[in-house]
């Protein structure tokens, strides 16, 4: 795990393609990467952890606080393009959260965008079935897991965004509200070629590291 499948992409990097199969990608924040953006963020702080404590496999997670509270966070993890009407996208996710059922707590979200741009919402694709981070103090670490099957609107659109919602207590301090993911899985299962799964790039440190260059971010429009 903590592996991803990497390949070159117009804005972004990390991701996986596949022709008329399914196609899988993998992200474990490994290589520094953060997200791929955000929307309500104002209040939210996120980094790369290299706490032990704090990950799930492998030497890193990603790091999530709100402080202070403030409607609710979404950070982009996954932006899958080319898909068409029907095509099932499943993911998953380890989250850290010692409250069991309740705040603060983490939880997958779906959006609808378009190929070319993943600030252009086109609508909610909802939760996926999924449910709330689900981790106690003796075992802190959960799985949560989704599933969407996707509908173009009629054309309209032809890409999803998987968010992860932070869902922070109403007492305010980073030492409240902070919960970490880690091992990101997304598998798409459709009869199209030209499917992307995009995956958070690398912070910039971290490409020189790795010799890569010239990228560039993208941030939401409000």
């Amino acid at each position: 795990m903590n592996t991803r499948i990497a390949c070159a992409a117009v804005a972004l990097l990390g991701c996986a393609t596949a022709a008329n199969a399914d196609v899988s990608a993998s992200y474990g924040w490994e290589d520094g990467g953060l997200s791929l953006g955000g929307y309500n963020n104002s209040n939210l702080t996120i980094f790369n952890n290299d706490n032990s404590d704090y990950v799930y496999s492998g030497n890193r997670s990603l790091a999530l606080t709100e402080d202070p509270t403030s409607g609710t966070p979404q950070t982009y993890v996954a932006f899958i393009t080319g898909l068409s009407d029907g095509d099932v996208i499943d993911a998953s996710l380890w989250g850290w959260d010692d409250t069991e059922g309740a705040s603060p707590s983490t939880r997958f979200w779906g959006g609808y965008a378009t190929s070319d741009d993943i600030t252009n919402y086109t609508g909610s694709a909802g939760n996926g079935g999924s449910s709330y981070s689900t981790g106690t103090v003796e075992n802190p670490w959960g799985e949560m897991t989704a599933s969407w099957t996707f509908d173009s609107n009629d054309g309209a659109r032809d890409a999803l965004v998987i968010q992860v919602r932070f869902y922070a207590s109403n007492s305010s301090g980073p030492e409240v509200n902070t919960l970490y993911v880690d091992d990101l899985t997304v598998n798409v299962t459709s009869a199209n070629s030209g499917i992307v799964i995009n995956t958070p790039v690398p912070a910039p440190g971290a490409l020189a590291l790795l010799g890569i260059a010239g990228l560039a971010g993208r941030r939401r429009r409000n």
